[in-house]
């Protein structure tokens, strides 16, 4: 594959590379932002150095690529003026949730996996990272799913899975998170392996942060095939490993990728300070054809729910206190 508009240098083996040659501040031409596509297809990661973007840069650089969600399904107090944009503050997370750790999700995770039509991207912006710590790392699902025996990857395409929020989720039942995520529970169910709509390529769709349990099997079968399937995505092999710096922004694609976020760091006091945008989502579909299914919750869009609008109202129509 050639670039004429964008530098790419892959960083790993089997996933990740660096793109260098464009400027996020300034509207990208069409061939670049083809090419950028290209590269992400490819590559399912792709890191940007040195672009000191705002929010409603990041927002219109994620529209290039489709239509930007609003920022988390328990998301209830945005930045203002930009329902869009997601913190991953970790002062903020602990202030808001009363728990000491970088981010809702610290387990390996695809994005928002809890939802019918999971985000198709996600674009991370480093503003305030911490000179020690805070790395993020990312895994191929295509790489593991290929990596499997043939007979171990005859059964994944037959099997379906759950996907919640909560999955295996330690948080207090008393804390906001824990309201927010009962006021909206979100269950869908997936396939355990999910075509790419647009490489065609086979992946494993599961993750530790939101699978929940395989469906049609008993409960020990699950356990164990989770374990198998967990461990697989997981191999170092599979991931890259991605030192962030102030400006610096990840984009990868989400029907083809799980990561991790840090884990070397909620037992320091260092700020890191990181801002998400999502693209909408289309609906997972199986090797057999089957098409994800909602079991609790509403699609993910850039239309807020109801009950998410009713949280946020709610917010805000609590009393100051000083």
């Amino acid at each position: 594959m050639s670039y004429n508009h964008i530098e790419v240098k892959p960083v790993a083996g089997f996933i990740g590379a660096e793109i260098d040659g464009v400027n996020l501040s300034q509207s990208l031409t069409d061939n670049a932002v083809q090419e950028i596509r290209q590269a992400l297809l490819k590559y399912k990661v792709v890191f940007f150095r040195n672009q000191n973007i705002d929010h409603a840069a990041q927002i219109a650089f994620t529209s290039r690529f489709g239509e930007v969600t609003y920022a988390h399904p328990h998301e209830d107090e945005p930045p203002e003026g930009f329902a869009e944009i997601l913190p991953i503050d970790r002062r903020r997370y602990e202030r808001r949730n009363g728990l000491r750790r970088a981010s809702y999700e610290s387990r390996w995770h695809t994005d928002v996996t809890a939802v019918v039509n999971p985000p198709a991207g996600s674009i991370l912006r480093a503003v305030n990272v911490p000179s020690i710590g805070g790395d993020t790392t990312w895994t191929n699902l295509v790489a593991a799913y290929e990596g499997l025996s043939a007979p171990l990857r005859a059964l994944a395409d037959t099997l379906k899975a759950e996907h919640r929020f909560n999955a295996g989720l330690r948080i207090p039942s008393n804390s906001k998170l824990a309201q927010r995520i009962a006021e909206n529970p979100l269950v869908s169910i997936h396939p355990v392996v999910r075509v790419h709509p647009e490489t065609g390529e086979r992946a494993l769709f599961v993750n530790p942060g939101f699978t929940s349990h395989i469906l049609d099997v008993s409960p020990q079968e699950s356990e164990l095939l989770l374990e198998l399937f967990f461990n697989q995505i997981t191999k170092p092999a599979y991931t890259t490993r991605f030192r962030w710096n102030n400006g610096d922004i990840a984009f990868w694609d989400n029907r083809a990728t799980a990561h991790l976020a840090p884990q070397d760091i909620d037992h320091i006091e260092v700020e890191r300070v990181l801002y998400r945008t999502t693209i909408k989502g289309d609906i997972p579909v199986g090797v057999d054809g089957f098409r994800s299914q909602v079991v609790e919750g509403e699609a993910f869009g850039s239309e807020l729910p109801t009950v998410l609008k009713n949280q946020i109202e709610q917010r805000q129509a609590e009393p100051v206190h000083s």
